[in-house]
């Protein structure tokens, strides 16, 4: 009679620690999603940042005078080079890709450049980095919102509090960034 209340509860902690192997093994393998994801944003903006010195220099040669908009492209380039943190490299890099299109207006005003092979092929890989970097967002953004879903449901939210697991940040567009960029040439250009 004593053995059948010690078999039960040797039943039900032996249930529990397979239970909390597999939510552990489940949470480590999205953990691990959620950084590969990550490394893929990481590689498109580092080709993104390759690529920005030489197009700055390329439309410096035709507009000299918008030393302003090259010095602001390269500052955020490498503010976001060096930010910590994904809220921190969100910012700033919404706030590159706000620059650059400042940019390719620049270029909009001189049309030998427009017609430039150099800055065309530029603009085209600037192009489809930006493409790449948006469809690593998403799937970045996808795996963080499944790993996010795992550690706050009952019971892996338990689990998860108890192992160290911590929800993981959105790499999100601002609100500001998320309309259309206005360019103003209104101004007398100096």
């Amino acid at each position: 009679m004593v053995l059948l209340p010690v078999l039960l509860i040797c039943g039900v902690v032996v249930a529990v620690l397979i239970f909390g192997i597999a939510v552990y093994n489940s949470l480590v393998q999205s953990k691990i999603l959620v950084d590969e994801s990550w490394s893929g944003i990481d590689v498109q903006l580092k080709r993104r940042y390759d690529l920005i010195p030489n197009l700055v220099e390329t439309v410096k040669g035709y507009a000299k005078h918008e030393k302003s908009t090259f010095e602001k492209v390269t500052e955020l380039r490498n503010a976001a080079m060096n930010a910590k943190g994904i809220e921190e490299k969100g910012q700033l890099e919404n706030q590159l890709s706000s620059t650059l299109k400042s940019l390719f207006a620049v270029a909009e005003n001189y049309p030998e450049l427009k017609a430039d092979t150099n800055f065309i092929k530029l603009q085209d890989s600037l192009s489809e980095i930006e493409t790449e970097i948006q469809g690593s967002r998403r799937y970045y953004n996808g795996t963080v919102r499944d790993f996010n879903t795992k550690i706050m449901v009952f019971p892996n939210n338990l689990f998860a509090q108890v192992m160290g697991f911590k929800s993981r940040e959105f790499f999100a567009a601002e609100e500001e960034a998320k309309g259309n960029v206005k360019v103003d040439f209104s101004e007398e250009k100096k």
